[in-house]
C-alpha cells in the first residue's frame, strides 16, 4: 500500500462518518442524562448584538491560531513552505487531529505531508518535534504565571470538592510526566540526536524491513543535519517562534473565554481562572481514546465550569457550540482540501515518471 493510500485510509469518508457518529452519539448521551435530570430553560441563550459579537470573537480566535501555526511552520522550515503548502500541512494536520484520539495526534500525518512536500523525513520530523516542544513549553510556564493572579484551590470548582484532592494529585503528575517528555524531547533534538537514527536503524534491522534499510541510514543523516541546522539558530529565531507558538495557543484558549461571555457576565478574575482550568482540560484530552477528545470534551466542559454555568443542560449547550466553532470545521476543511491534495501529488508524480 501506498503511503497516499495509508493516509487516505486513516482520513477516509469512513473513518469521518465514524467519527461524526461517535460526536453527535456521545453528544446526544450527555444532553438525555443532562434533560433526565434538570430541564433546559432556553430563554438563558439568547442571541443579542452582544452574544453574536463575542462568538464572532471565538470564530476569530480560530482563524488567528490557525494563521499563528502557518506562520510558525513557515519559520520554522526557513520559508521552504509557501503560504499555500503551509496552510495545507496546517489544516490537514488539524483535520488529522480531529479524526484520531488525543494521544496519537496528527503528527505523523504533518510529517507525511511535509515529506510529500519535498521536505526530508528526517527535517520534518525534526519540525514536528519542535512544535511540540514549544508547545509543551508554553503549557508548562503559563500556569505559574496563572498561579501569580490566582488561588491555586481555584483550580477545580468548588462543587468538586470529592474529587479536588484526587484531582490536583493526577494533574500535578500528569504535569511533571509532560516536563519530564519535555527534557526528553529537547535532549533528543539538541543534545543526542543520533539517538532517533539509531532506533530507526534497529527498527529497520527486522526481517520484512530489511529492503528498506537505506531509507532508515537517509532518516538518520536527516534528523542530525536537521538538528545540527537547528542549533545554529540564533536566539531571536527561537523568541519569533515562541511568540508566535504564545499567539496561537493564547488564541485557542480565548475560544472558550468569549463563548461564555456572549451568554454569561464573567470578570477578569474569572476569566483567568476558567483559563488555567482550561489547561487541565486539555491534559486530560490528550489521553482520551475517542477522536478529538469527543464526549470527554462535552463532559469536562460541565464539570469544570460547573459553577459559572449552574444548569447542566445549558453547559452541554455551551460546549456543542463550542465544538462547533473549534472542532466540527475541521472535518468539513479537511474532507474537502485532502483529495485535492492526495490528487494533485498524483498528478505531480505521474508527469515526473514521464
Amino acid at each position: 500500500m501506498s503511503n497516499n493510500q495509508e493516509v487516505s485510509s486513516l482520513l477516509s469518508y469512513r473513518r469521518i462518518l465514524l467519527v461524526l457518529l461517535i460526536c453527535f452519539g456521545l453528544s446526544a448521551f450527555l444532553f438525555y442524562n443532562e434533560f433526565s435530570k434538570s430541564k433546559m430553560d432556553w430563554s438563558l441563550i439568547s442571541f443579542t448584538p452582544n452574544s453574536i459579537l463575542f462568538l464572532l470573537l471565538a470564530l476569530l480566535m480560530m482563524v488567528f491560531r490557525d494563521f499563528a501555526y502557518m506562520v510558525r511552520i513557515r519559520i520554522l522550515s526557513d520559508k521552504f513552505l509557501s503560504w499555500k503548502k503551509s496552510f495545507n500541512v496546517i489544516l490537514l494536520w488539524e483535520f488529522a487531529s480531529a479524526v484520531t484520539p488525543g494521544v496519537v495526534g496528527g503528527s505523523a500525518v504533518a510529517m507525511f505531508i511535509m515529506q510529500r512536500e519535498n521536505m526530508p523525513l528526517g527535517k520534518s520530523t525534526a519540525l514536528v518535534i519542535i512544535t511540540a516542544i514549544l508547545d509543551n513549553f508554553f503549557y508548562l510556564i503559563l500556569l505559574p504565571i496563572l498561579f501569580l493572579f490566582i488561588s491555586i484551590d481555584t483550580l477545580f470548582p468548588a462543587d468538586l470538592e470529592s474529587i479536588q484532592s484526587g484531582g490536583m494529585l493526577i494533574f500535578w503528575a500528569g504535569y511533571g510526566i509532560l516536563a519530564s517528555a519535555n527534557l526528553i524531547l529537547i535532549t533528543s533534538i539538541f543534545v543526542y540526536p543520533k539517538l532517533f537514527g539509531k532506533i530507526a536503524l534497529l527498527i529497520y534491522r527486522l526481517p520484512f524491513l530489511k529492503h528498506r534499510k537505506s531509507k532508515a541510514e537517509k532518516f538518520s543523516t536527516d534528523i542530525e543535519l536537521a538538528s545540527k541546522e537547528l542549533k545554529g539558530k540564533p536566539n531571536l529565531f527561537w523568541l519569533k517562534l515562541f511568540a508566535v507558538t504564545c499567539w496561537s495557543w493564547t488564541s485557542r484558549f480565548l475560544v472558550i473565554n468569549f463563548v461564555l461571555l456572549a451568554f454569561l457576565e464573567i470578570g477578569l478574575l474569572d476569566n483567568l481562572i476558567i483559563l488555567a482550568r482550561q489547561l487541565v482540560m486539555w491534559l486530560v484530552m490528550i489521553v482520551t481514546p475517542t477522536p478529538g477528545g469527543s464526549g470527554m470534551a462535552e463532559y469536562l466542559f460541565g464539570e469544570m465550569l460547573s459553577d459559572y454555568i449552574k444548569n447542566g443542560t445549558l453547559a452541554l449547550s455551551l460546549a456543542f457550540l463550542w465544538r462547533l466553532i473549534s472542532y466540527y470545521p475541521y472535518l468539513i476543511i479537511g474532507m474537502i482540501i485532502l483529495p485535492r491534495w492526495i490528487g494533485k501529488k498524483k498528478i505531480i508524480e505521474a508527469e515526473q515518471k514521464l
